[in-house]
């Protein structure tokens, strides 16, 4: 009897143990319950201001990547004298705020003061150095001399006014980040970035762009220069190659000094050339980036269509005098007309007659002073006033013009015309 009383007393302590347990699980589980959801609330609002402060930030990347309009002041925080007589600026913006991004390939136009000229002098620049740095923008400047032909003409006046006169601490006038030759960091099949002599600035770019992407993208880069006094960025260019397996590193001299060796100090003693590409590329299944002095430029673009790449895969810098002829509307080359230019204020006419030569071309050939700047139909400076007349462009201009002007860069004439200039 006493023994059943005292299992049955026991059975009774385990059950409101039991009991007391279940009861504490249950308080447990509706806490726990109540804390899940009391969390993905809290992560549900976490998100939303997530969501919000993204679509903030990304409205002012995207105000801040649209450049800025008209001049904005720059101060020269660094100037390096990098050989060849190419001379690199590293700009800061002087009112200390954020610089916009830009695309490797693009340009900055600069406004110059330069003595004993009445007004700004414009020219464009590529940039040179990584889209990705956001604390500065580097031009590499070359100054340009005297031509061959003409010793004792003066030097360019824009390059040698930035050589001369531009030190670290000087503030200069630039538009935002313009142009359209550009690396697209989206694509991943192989590349070749091509540089001739100074032409190899906006390829720096797309190159260390690239690098400090992370792309694993295959890339061939070639630089064309005279002998070793030229190349600029030597050390730079050969670290880069020795870190990176998926970059090629192919110099050229064409004109080597007695002390310099190939496969020391430079790949190949030679032009840059489409004979050389097809010696040393696995295939033509690249896109070919190109920028360089004019022969350069004519020669590989030909070379490589007639190899059989694709015109949509060769891609080349139209900025400044080392630019590709390029054909006119087909209405107007049919034609084969002449037309008069008279050039009101200089008292000169001209006849034109060959519909890839623009009016600024013909201008300079005639000894008529023109404004430009990236004579490429980007920045508006060499806007003229039509008196009479009308004209076709050779490409779409991307500058806007007020009716009765053009930009002289890319225009030619459909009729005779008459010219303010």
């Amino acid at each position: 009897m006493i023994s059943t009383l005292t299992q049955a007393f026991g059975i009774a302590i385990v059950l409101l143990a039991l009991g007391q347990l279940f009861a504490i699980i249950k308080e447990m589980m509706i806490s726990l319950a109540a804390a899940k959801q009391q969390t993905e609330l809290e992560l549900a609002v976490l998100k939303l201001k997530v969501e919000e402060h993204t679509l903030r930030l990304q409205g002012k990347r995207e105000k801040l990547a649209a450049g800025w309009s008209g001049i904005r002041k720059f101060t020269v925080a660094k100037r390096v004298d990098e050989g060849g007589e190419i001379c690199s600026f590293y700009l800061k913006p002087h009112d200390g705020r954020p610089i916009p991004s830009f695309d490797s390939g693009q340009y900055l136009t600069f406004e110059l003061k330069v003595p004993g000229k009445g007004k700004p002098v414009t020219r464009c620049y590529s940039l040179s150095d990584s889209a990705l740095n956001d604390d500065h923008y580097r031009v590499s400047i070359k100054r340009a001399g005297a031509p061959p032909t003409n010793p004792d003409a003066p030097p360019g006046v824009a390059s040698d006014h930035f050589h001369q006169r531009i030190n670290e601490g000087d503030i200069v006038d630039v538009k935002a980040p313009a142009g359209n030759f550009c690396l697209d960091l989206s694509k991943t099949n192989p590349i070749v970035l091509i540089g001739g002599g100074v032409g190899v600035t906006p390829m720096l770019s797309m190159l260390n762009t690239l690098v400090d992407s992370g792309s694993r993208r295959e890339v061939w880069f070639f630089y064309g220069v005279r002998h070793g006094n030229e190349q600029i960025m030597k050390a730079h260019l050969s670290g880069l190659a020795a870190q990176y397996d998926n970059l090629r590193l192919c110099i050229c001299y064409s004109e080597p000094r007695e002390e310099e060796q190939e496969g020391v100090d430079y790949t190949y003693g030679e032009r840059v050339s489409v004979d050389l590409f097809k010696r040393v590329l696995p295939a033509n299944n690249f896109e070919f980036y190109i920028c360089g002095p004019p022969p350069m430029m004519e020669s590989i673009t030909d070379g490589l269509k007639e190899w059989g790449v694709p015109e949509g895969d060769i891609y080349f810098e139209a900025f400044g005098p080392a630019s590709v002829k390029k054909k006119a509307s087909k209405d107007v080359d049919e034609k084969g007309q002449t037309y008069e230019i008279a050039f009101d204020r200089s008292g000169k006419k001209v006849v034109w007659n060959d519909s890839t030569t623009s009016i600024l071309e013909l201008a300079e050939d005639s000894d008529v002073i023109m404004d430009f700047g990236c004579r490429a139909g980007s920045c508006g400076s060499c806007v003229v006033a039509i008196k009479s007349g009308s004209v076709d462009y050779i490409s779409a201009p991307s500058a806007s013009t007020d009716g009765g002007t053009c930009l002289s860069c890319l225009a030619i004439p459909k009729s005779d015309l008459v010219l303010d200039a």
